[in-house]
C-alpha cells in the first residue's frame, strides 16, 4: 500500500482555501446558469412572437400585391378611358359642325315648311276681308299675300328638297346627342375609376402602414433578443472562465497531493499496514475524493 500523504501546514492551508474558492465559484456558477436560464427563455419567447408577427405581416403584404395588381389595371383603364373619351369629343365636335354647316346650306325660307305658308296666307286674307285698313295698308296686305303665295308655290315645287334638307338636319342632330351622350358616359366611367383607383392607393397606403408597425414591432423585439443574446453570450463567457479557474484549483490540489506522495515514498521504507494506516488511507482516499470533486459539480 502507498504511504499516507502528509502535506505541509501551508499547503494544508492552500487546499482549504482553494476548497472555499471552489465552493464561491460553485455557487457564482450556479446563479449564472439559473439567470441564464431565464434569458433564454425570455429569448425563445422573443423569437416565438418575432415569428407570429412575421405571419401576421404576410396577409397584408399579400393583400398590398393583390390590390396594386388591380391598381396597375385600373391605371391601363384609365388611359384607355382618356383616350376613348378624348376621340368621343373630337366626334361630337365634328358634328356639331356639320349641323351647323347644314343649317347654313339652306336659306331660312327653304326650311320653312308648306303649311306654314298656307296659315299665313290664309290669316292675311282674313285680315283684309274683315278689316277695313287705310288703301295703303290694303296695298301691303295684297303684296305679302302675293309674296307668300309665290314662296308657297316654290316651297310646295321643292317638297322633296326641303324633306330631305330636315332629314338631314334631324339625322345631324340626332349625331349630336348620340356624340353628347358618348362623351358623358365615357366621363363618367372615367371619374368612377379614378376614383376607385385613388381609394386602393387609399387602401394600400393604410395596409402598408399596417404591415409598417408590424416591421417596426419586428425589428424592436429583434433588437431586444441581439441584446438578451449578447448577455446570455456574456454569462457563457463568465461561466467558462469559473469552470476553467475550478479545474485549474483542482489541478493544482492534485499536483500538490501527487508530489507530497513522491516524496512520502522516496524517504519512507516498506512495511506491512497496521489498523491505523488503513484507517489513514481511508481517510487520504476520501479527501482525495473531495479534492477531486472539489466540493461542487460544475455544469457545462
Amino acid at each position: 500500500m502507498a504511504p499516507r500523504v502528509v502535506l505541509s501546514e501551508e499547503e494544508e492551508q492552500k487546499d482549504r482555501d482553494d476548497r472555499d474558492h471552489l465552493q464561491d465559484l460553485e455557487r457564482k456558477f450556479h446563479s449564472l446558469e439559473t439567470r441564464r436560464g431565464t434569458l433564454i427563455d425570455e429569448m425563445r419567447r422573443l423569437s416565438s412572437e418575432q415569428k407570429a408577427l412575421y405571419d401576421r405581416r404576410q396577409a397584408p403584404q399579400q393583400e398590398v400585391e393583390r390590390i396594386y395588381d388591380q391598381h396597375g389595371a385600373l391605371g391601363k383603364r384609365l388611359m384607355e378611358l382618356r383616350s376613348a373619351r378624348e376621340k368621343a369629343r373630337r366626334h361630337l365636335e365634328a358634328a356639331i359642325v356639320a349641323v351647323r354647316e347644314l343649317r347654313l346650306a339652306f336659306p331660312s325660307t327653304e326650311r320653312v315648311r308648306p303649311e306654314q305658308l298656307k296659315r299665313e296666307i290664309a290669316e292675311l286674307e282674313l285680315k283684309q276681308q274683315t278689316s277695313a285698313v287705310p288703301i295703303d295698308e290694303e296695298n301691303a296686305l295684297i303684296a305679302r299675300i302675293r309674296e307668300r303665295t309665290k314662296e308657297l308655290k316654290s316651297a310646295e315645287t321643292r317638297a322633296a328638297a326641303i324633306a330631305e334638307h330636315e332629314k338631314q338636319r334631324k339625322e345631324a342632330d340626332a349625331r349630336v346627342r348620340a356624340c353628347r351622350a358618348e362623351v358623358d358616359r365615357l366621363g363618367a366611367e372615367f371619374g368612377q375609376a379614378k376614383a376607385d383607383r385613388d381609394a386602393m392607393m387609399a387602401t394600400i397606403r393604410s395596409k402598408l402602414e399596417a404591415a409598417g408597425s408590424l416591421v417596426a414591432e419586428m425589428r424592436a423585439k429583434g433588437k431586444a433578443r441581439a441584446e438578451l443574446m449578447e448577455k446570455i453570450d456574456g454569462m457563457s463567457r463568465e461561466m467558462a472562465a469559473f469552470d476553467e479557474e475550478a479545474r485549474r484549483i483542482y489541478g493544482e490540489g492534485r499536483a500538490r497531493r501527487e508530489e507530497a506522495q513522491r516524496t512520502l515514498r522516496a524517504y519512507t521504507r516498506p512495511r506491512g499496514r497496521t489498523r491505523d494506516e488503513v484507517t489513514s488511507n481511508v481517510a487520504d482516499a476520501q479527501l482525495q475524493e473531495l479534492l477531486k470533486r472539489g466540493k461542487i459539480t460544475l455544469g457545462g
